[in-house]
């Protein structure tokens, strides 16, 4: 096994025309999941991937369950509650294009997920463990379930990649910062946004801040600057890398999905950090154009096209 990755993933509902979804009245029906769109993009670009998480034992969670395991994802490790639903959003475009998210995920089975969800000895024969900063926000067991994760693969050492994705508000009151900066602690490899990083060192500039995390023991730390691209920083060297801006963005949500999996595809694949980060910002501006978190991430042959320069029709 290539990578593990462990989260939520809700039903998605987005209207089919722009505004208020409270005037509207047909909606698509699609799939949503920080960690498991990571884990289908990587399936697209042919690495080996396995999903951990609860579902509903309902409609909703069976659509999840086939939609994911069809993108060749192993789904051996996701179990059904019958006790909790899966999770629902709502996405709308408002104006000035702005898109609005409405969450409707308290108490939801993948809430309830515990550290016997996890399979020790999958974690212990896998290359990487890709975690985020939103499953320990949904429930104290979800966090106790990330610790144990990361603290497995950090004895066996399994490589651990942490992309905050930072969500303020499923927090509450509770201070995430202590939680966050523990997770980081165990962390080769750290994926914040600028803001988050900001968020979470408020007190510290942002070399200072890196440099910081670099002797407690984080292997390399990837800024993510959008449209701008990404730097990436070690002990030895820090670097920019351009980014691809388009005009063609359909939907900026799912962007950083489409980061972290064209950067841990450029590390299975062997290629230096900075032509890793180089690809994970491609894929991430490539998910943009297409409508959905996980539908515009590219297969191999998709992304081999582009980096070819090969003609813009394929037959």
């Amino acid at each position: 096994m290539d990578i593990i990755t462990i989260g939520e993933t809700m039903v998605l509902f987005e209207p089919f025309d722009d505004g208020s979804i409270q005037y509207t009245n047909a909606f698509h029906k699609r799939i949503g999941g920080a960690e498991s769109n990571v884990a289908i993009g990587l399936s697209k670009l042919g690495h080996s991937v396995a999903w951990v998480s609860r579902l509903g034992d309902d409609p909703f969670g069976r659509y999840i369950h086939a939609y994911v395991r069809g993108e060749g994802v192993d789904v051996s490790r996701v179990t059904f509650d019958s006790t909790a639903p899966t999770g629902i959003y709502f996405k709308e475009k408002g104006t000035f294009n702005q898109t609005l998210i409405h969450y409707y995920r308290k108490q939801s089975a993948a809430s309830k997920m515990k550290p016997g969800d996890v399979d020790e000895e999958m974690i212990k024969k896998a290359k990487y463990l890709h975690i985020t900063g939103i499953t320990p926000a949904l429930s104290n067991s979800c966090h106790q379930t990330i610790l144990h994760a990361v603290k497995v693969a950090k004895e066996h050492g399994v490589k651990i990649i942490f992309d905050p994705n930072l969500r303020k508000k499923l927090w509450d009151e509770a201070d995430y910062i202590p939680i966050m900066k523990e997770l980081i602690k165990y962390s080769d490899y750290f994926l914040p946004g600028t803001e988050e990083l900001h968020a979470l060192f408020p007190d510290g500039n942002v070399a200072g801040t890196i440099e910081e995390l670099l002797g407690h023991g984080v292997e390399a730390v990837i800024l993510k600057k959008g449209a701008e691209g990404a730097s990436y920083h070690t002990k030895e060297e820090s670097s920019e890398v351009s980014g691809y801006p388009n005009d063609h963005v359909k939907d900026p949500v799912g962007a950083g999905d489409g980061f972290a999996t064209g950067f841990i595809s450029g590390l299975l694949d062997g290629l230096t950090l900075h032509n890793s980060v180089k690809r994970a910002n491609l894929v991430g501006s490539m998910v943009t154009m297409v409508k959905g978190d996980c539908e515009g991430l590219p297969s191999r042959n998709e992304l081999l096209s582009f980096t070819e320069n090969t003609s813009d029709v394929q037959r």
